[in-house]
């Protein structure tokens, strides 16, 4: 019998990590935005499949969950800040192709956001 373990997933690196859970928070506050509700499983992963076909990278299905419940999770504590809740100002934080913009600071302080969420990442299962 084979063991799943004898497969070598991809995995993600610690930045493409970050990034993807910083797309994953953006697309989060801006379905939230636009319906009034948290996305979907079928729309996280999705998002997930979108991310990744513009990155060359994929999680594996362990990692995709976690960050799927992180994402969550951090939306829900930005959701606070109120331009975070405009949907117009949500989506320009997307350019062309659906990836997210780096130029804007609220990119950056969402990714800031994941970064220090993930410091504890290799701790957790």
């Amino acid at each position: 019998m084979t063991r799943a373990s004898e497969f070598p997933s991809p995995g993600l690196d610690g930045q493409a990590r970050a990034e993807l859970l910083c797309y994953l928070v953006a697309a989060q506050l801006l379905g939230r935005a636009r319906s009034g509700s948290w996305l979907r499983t079928d729309h996280l992963v999705e998002s997930m499949r979108t991310w990744a076909g513009g990155n060359g990278a994929t999680p594996d299905w362990f990692e995709s969950v976690r960050l799927g419940n992180i994402s969550r999770q951090l939306a829900e504590t930005t959701w606070a800040v109120e331009p975070l809740r405009d949907a117009d100002v949500l989506a320009i934080l997307f350019t062309d192709g659906w990836r997210l913009d780096f130029r804007s600071p609220i990119v950056r302080g969402i990714h800031d956001l994941c970064a220090a969420r993930l410091m504890t990442w290799d701790y957790e299962a």
